[in-house]
């Protein structure tokens, strides 16, 4: 037992030297001061930021994305789609829709801004063929990819939608790619594509990364059943809809209130009607800007987590 004593103590100051030895953890800083260096119409209603602080900046992978921090406080997701190579600035392109990308169009060169990330939720893997399905502002995700397929040789081919040939931005940088680029507007085929017509010449067994509005991922998520594809990615820019849900009830425990979550509503519209000021961004459950404590300890995004729960508000 004196033996087995002895061992216990040589080990525990042996254990004491060596984390003091041991250098100490530094956290990583992700929030960045960035100019904005550049701002290029590229379509009707859609600007390209260049933004850069004269540093190299954190490496990004294509389907990466950043956080905007806005002047006014303001922070929205948006998907760079520049050359990851360039490691001394990032390209964003925003389409103005509304009071966030207002914000973005007005800021001109030289205007500071804060980026945080990048982060991936939209990963791009494998090795091909691959098939891309963008809708409009869904590109900005897709170019990157298609850059990469380029440089590694892969076999792809990209299907792009929008409202008309004006609204769709990077129409001059796909015109590079030739054939394996279809390019399908609303206004010369009449009606808006459906999933088939996306997704008419896949190859088997390709990979399909498809970006755009609701309407567009459900049609060709429905038509996908019918194919060969090998795996299926997708990225929205709008929140998902409520399938299924069950009614429930959010306590508010600091101040007592109780509040009632429809079947078809999520935990986050029904806190805005009662505290506007509910800080929130991507409304997809990833960017973490929505998630509230609860009572247990845990955290709950009031996004798109559903179930009774008591929140630490």
């Amino acid at each position: 037992m004196s033996t087995l004593v002895g061992v216990v103590g040589v080990y525990r100051r042996l254990s004491q030297f060596s984390g003091r030895r041991r250098p100490p953890v530094r956290a990583v800083d992700r929030n960045m001061p960035l100019v904005v260096e550049d701002v290029r119409p590229e379509a009707e209603d859609v600007v390209s930021l260049r933004l850069g602080n004269g540093t190299p900046l954190p490496g990004w992978r294509p389907g990466a994305h950043v956080d905007l921090v806005l002047p006014s406080g303001l922070v929205r997701q948006y998907s760079l789609c520049g050359d990851p190579s360039e490691k001394d600035h990032y390209r964003i392109a925003v389409r103005k829709i509304g009071v966030a990308s207002a914000e973005v169009h007005a800021l001109r060169p030289g205007a500071r801004v804060d980026v945080r990330g990048p982060r991936t939720a939209f990963p791009f893997v494998g090795e091909g063929p691959f098939l891309f399905v963008a809708g409009g502002i869904g590109i900005t995700p897709i170019l990157p990819m298609v850059g990469a397929c380029v440089e590694s040789g892969a076999d792809w081919r990209l299907v792009y939608t929008g409202r008309s040939r004006a609204s769709m931005p990077f129409l001059d940088e796909l015109s590079a790619y030739g054939d394996r680029v279809s390019i399908r507007p609303d206004t010369e085929y009449g009606v808006p594509a459906s999933g088939a017509e996306l997704l008419d010449g896949m190859p088997d067994g390709a990979s399909v990364y498809c970006c755009g509005p609701v309407p567009m991922i459900t049609g060709v998520r429905v038509d996908l059943a019918l194919t060969t594809a090998k795996a299926v990615h997708f990225e929205r820019f709008a929140p998902p809809p409520i399938v299924a849900g069950e009614p429930f009830r959010l306590t508010l425990r600091r101040s007592g209130t109780v509040l009632d979550v429809p079947a078809d509503r999520s935990a986050l519209n029904v806190l805005l009607d009662a505290r506007p000021g509910t800080p929130y961004s991507c409304r997809q459950g990833f960017c973490g800007t929505c998630a509230v404590p609860t009572a247990d300890g845990g955290s709950m995004r009031v996004c798109v987590d559903r179930g009774t729960t008591v929140l630490d508000l």
